[in-house]
């Protein structure tokens, strides 16, 4: 182990250089890398090394270790895409593209964000721990931005460049005036022939494009709805449906598969120079990309949040989170399949996603496959606009 902890200190140093030193002098390096012992090992045990680092190396921040890995050069990087596997398989988030993955299948995945009040600013992170609260591993960003007839929350892979037309933007989620009625827009194709949203921000977005191979701009990817409360009553819990456009009913049944992001946009690759990687597929997830919906036989996934029970004695409504959520909220809730999807079975029971109140400014998001953490993210911020109409 000495051994390989010295060999991860010098690639982290190595990796740190390519990103000082700027795209001018990235080749240079990656020559240095090609002659070093490191990109000459043999086959089998430079394998059997980094197999050794992926299965030790379990969770943050140790788990940059197997990063620095992916960033040494080509021969590692093609090894480390073949043992790293998905958010679905592994339950682990390692690359930015994790974000963009369906979650775990058998479990739920625990994050936590953090709100901002001054700032109008949200922060996702991913739990280290079994605590309600910990340090985390930052995963995503966004910043609301109030406008005349809607309001946009601005998603971004940097926590401090939250903006449409930033190499880090990877989608928004936009409200209606009431606050009722949300669309979900991806900032690349969920699958092959997704449409792009015809609005002024995409056309910002698409300023900064890079290369054409890759259209980037907003695709919507799912509408999120409450129900208006016409009594004009506060009490009760909100209703909620969610449907999600780019992920087919059958993504819920045993073997069934959604839509997976493979890599990012060019325009988003600028923003890691050291993992190169991001451009091309990895073998174990060809087979979890899917073609337009429209060539699928079965509808879109419906998902509406789980009806709570009234509680007697406490006189309160209930939902049970499993010690995941602390404090009574409004914003609270947990999303299941809907009844729209068809004949209900255990699958339909699944919580897909729950969100809760911990604290004054923090809650926690747990999330599971078909969805990923980017679109759980969005449905959460959704729960936090003021919504006129239903309160």
């Amino acid at each position: 182990m000495p051994i390989i902890r010295s060999l991860i200190h010098d690639m982290r140093s190595r990796s740190r250089r390519v990103v000082q030193d700027g795209s001018s002098m990235a080749e240079p390096v990656t020559d240095g890398l090609k002659q070093s012992s490191w990109a000459n090992m043999p086959q089998e045990l430079l394998r059997e090394v980094l197999l050794r680092i992926e299965n030790s190396e379990s969770s943050w921040p140790p788990r940059k270790s197997v990063v620095a890995c992916a960033g040494v050069c080509r021969s590692w990087r093609e090894i480390t895409k073949e043992i790293v596997k998905p958010p679905e398989v592994s339950a682990k988030i390692t690359f930015p593209i994790s974000v963009k993955q369906p979650g775990p299948r058998d479990n739920l995945l625990q994050c936590f964000i953090k709100r901002n009040r001054s700032s109008q600013t949200y922060y996702l992170f991913l739990s280290l721990t079994s605590a309600l609260a910990d340090d985390g591993k930052f995963l995503l960003a966004a910043h609301k931005c109030r406008r005349p007839t809607c309001t946009d929350y601005v998603i971004s892979l940097n926590a401090d460049d939250m903006s449409n037309g930033s190499y880090t933007y990877i989608g928004k989620l936009r409200s209606n005036f009431l606050g009722t009625k949300f669309t979900i827009y991806d900032g690349q194709p969920p699958h092959a022939g997704a449409k792009l949203s015809k609005s002024r921000s995409s056309r910002l977005v698409n300023l900064k494009q890079v290369s054409p191979r890759v259209p980037t701009g907003n695709y919507p990817v799912a509408h999120i709805s409450y129900e208006l409360n016409v009594l004009g009553s506060s009490r009760g819990p909100r209703r909620m449906n969610c449907v999600m456009d780019s992920i087919p009913v059958s993504a819920i049944e045993p073997g069934g598969v959604a839509p997976t992001q493979t890599d990012f946009s060019l325009s988003n690759i600028d923003v890691f120079p050291s993992f190169p990687f991001f451009r091309s597929k990895s073998k174990h997830m060809e087979k979890s990309e899917s073609g337009p919906l429209g060539e699928q036989k079965d509808g879109v996934l419906v998902l509406r949040n789980k009806s709570p029970r009234w509680h007697e004695q406490l006189q309160c409504w209930c939902l049970n989170f499993h010690g995941r959520v602390t404090v009574a909220s409004v914003k609270n809730f947990q999303l299941v399949a809907s009844p729209e999807n068809g004949v209900a079975g255990p699958e339909h029971e699944k919580i897909i996603l729950q969100f809760g109140k911990v604290g004054k400014d923090l809650f926690t998001m747990d999330y599971r496959y078909p969805i990923s953490a980017f679109q759980a993210f969005a449905i959460c911020l959704s729960s936090f606009d003021t919504k006129i109409a239903c309160e």
